[in-house]
């Protein structure tokens, strides 16, 4: 039988962190950990759509509880108040799942003058999961979930010449190249975390084909051309609703079989059924997972385990 999110075991006195929880897969993927049991911390840029989208949640009196705190992953600044608020409250994190992100959009830059995709999608979150490192590491066999895209099939690795694109930008190669750096980053971490062995788990989740505002917004900011409108309209007419894509992360977040430096995403690619799908170990995965790191080291001024200072491994 399918996997659905009846198959959530009961998270009561869990702490769960969404990035990007104020709507689409962010927010039905807090709607699930709640009815399951477990405090959602819902992180989100945009404070009122994540209060509607918290009164939405509680307004199903679900068994679990939710906050809201204020995330912007395009600005360092706000990602370390953010970290330090939710370690503040919450020593103790069973669940990261780093949701939120941009798809092809117009070259921007950030606060901290990132490539916008690869700054909010990946760095972004590099810079948070650090911050959040200590709190996951107490909690035990705590998992971090990185969504990622079939569009990393199309991406390629980061150059650490030029890692913001400049003078080469396109929409959907950044896109690609970001979605292609958040698989990286699940397995990368995966591995870190063996090498300290540590209790904490990393996976990655693609959702597939689904249906959400993600679409909308790269039509509505004009970054992709013709071809942004065709993905809307497909995502319109074939994507599967937001719930149903959230099954892959909600899978790799909660199934007590998953296990770290898994992926999980729809049976057929773009839909279908939430699975464990193969991961192929490209030649130079590694040597591209080690650039990443020295790149991310480098923009975010900081190391994935820099903050524990003196956490419990």
């Amino acid at each position: 039988m399918s996997w659905t999110v009846a198959n959530i075991p009961d998270l009561t006195g869990r702490v769960a962190v969404v990035t990007g929880a104020n709507g689409g897969l962010g927010l039905e993927t807090a709607r699930a950990l709640a009815g399951a049991g477990a405090h959602v911390v819902m992180a989100a840029r945009d404070q009122t759509k994540a209060l509607a989208a918290r009164d939405d949640i509680m307004n199903g009196r679900p068994r679990g509880s939710t906050e809201v705190v204020s995330l912007d992953l395009a600005s360092l600044r706000s990602i370390e108040t953010a970290a330090s608020e939710i370690v503040g409250f919450h020593p103790k994190i069973d669940l990261l799942l780093n949701n939120a992100g941009l798809m092809a959009m117009p070259e921007q830059r950030t606060e901290d003058w990132f490539e916008m995709q690869f700054g909010v999608n990946h760095l972004g979150h590099w810079a948070l999961t650090a911050r959040l490192m200590p709190a996951l590491v107490t909690a035990g066999a705590s998992r971090v979930v990185t969504v990622t895209s079939f569009a990393r099939l199309g991406g390629q690795p980061v150059d650490p010449a030029n890692p913001h694109l400049k003078g080469v930008y396109e929409p959907w190669s950044a896109y690609g190249q970001s979605k292609l750096a958040n698989f990286h980053f699940a397995i990368g971490l995966q591995r870190d975390f063996e090498r300290r062995d540590m209790t904490v788990s990393s996976l990655a989740a693609h959702p597939g084909l689904s249906h959400t505002d993600l679409q909308v917004r790269t039509v509505d900011e004009g970054g992709a051309g013709t071809t942004a409108a065709f993905w809307k309209w497909l995502a319109a007419n074939f994507g599967m609703s937001p719930d149903r894509g959230a099954l892959p992360q909600l899978r790799a977040g909660t199934d007590p079989r998953a296990k770290g430096g898994e992926l999980y995403g729809p049976r057929f690619l773009g839909f279908g059924a939430a699975v464990r799908r193969p991961i192929i170990d490209h030649r130079g995965m590694e040597e591209s997972i080690d650039t990443l790191w020295e790149v991310s080291r480098k923009e975010t001024g900081t190391g994935l385990f820099e903050h524990l200072a003196g956490a419990a491994h």
